[in-house]
């Protein structure tokens, strides 16, 4: 493919916008509607051969390399449609979880911090500061007991608090498609999620 047509394949692919946090050449469209990629590093066009490198990448996955997607490209739009969904659910700041439990700004950081560090509570930077998703906490502002003993070995492992909440949140393979945050609530499944979590757990720090 030249650079047109390959730029018309990732747009109909719809996976165009996730060239640059995959760190490869990324492209726009000029006043005339032609693409313009540009190497990542030095922001200078990319030369024919750049492209053919590009296209081979692109094209590396699946046994037909004519018909092949970009696998990396597809997980990272994935990945963003998650994180724009969990950011669209409802979350605290210091000062709206300090509203709700009714002390002070100063105080509820603090009792985050210290929740945090002990795995008591799921805490997810974002921006330079951080969200404490509200689905973790009961209408008081404080962590759902039922929550605790499933938190902690998430919170313990390797795992990116992103991919804590995705977990917790999204239909859970292990647990049969269940969401793991509401099927706890329920007495019998409990375990089940508990158990879930710690071989979630022990699965990411191998």
């Amino acid at each position: 493919m030249d650079g047109e047509q390959l730029a018309g394949w990732l747009e109909g692919l719809g996976l165009a916008d996730q060239l640059g946090a995959a760190g490869l050449p990324s492209f726009e469209r000029d006043l005339g509607g032609v693409a313009r990629w540009r190497d990542p590093g030095t922001g200078a066009p990319l030369t024919d051969d750049q492209l053919a490198d590009l296209d081979r990448v692109l094209h590396q996955d699946g046994d037909d390399p004519a018909h092949a997607v970009p696998l990396a490209l597809v997980q990272l739009r994935r990945r963003a449609e998650v994180r724009a969904g969990l950011l669209a659910s409802p979350t605290h700041t210091y000062a709206s979880l300090a509203e709700v439990r009714g002390v002070s700004e100063n105080a509820a950081r603090f009792a985050v911090h210290k929740a945090a560090e002990r795995g008591a509570l799921l805490v997810v930077p974002h921006d330079g500061g951080v969200l404490v998703p509200a689905f973790q906490l009961d209408e008081d502002g404080e962590l759902r007991p039922e929550l605790a003993a499933v938190l902690e070995p998430l919170l313990a492992s390797t795992m990116d608090p992103w991919q804590v909440w995705t977990w917790l949140t999204q239909p859970a393979g292990l647990l049969g498609g269940l969401v793991p945050h509401e099927a706890v609530r329920d007495a019998d499944e409990a375990p089940i999620v508990r158990h879930a979590a710690v071989r979630l757990a022990e699965r990411a720090t191998r």
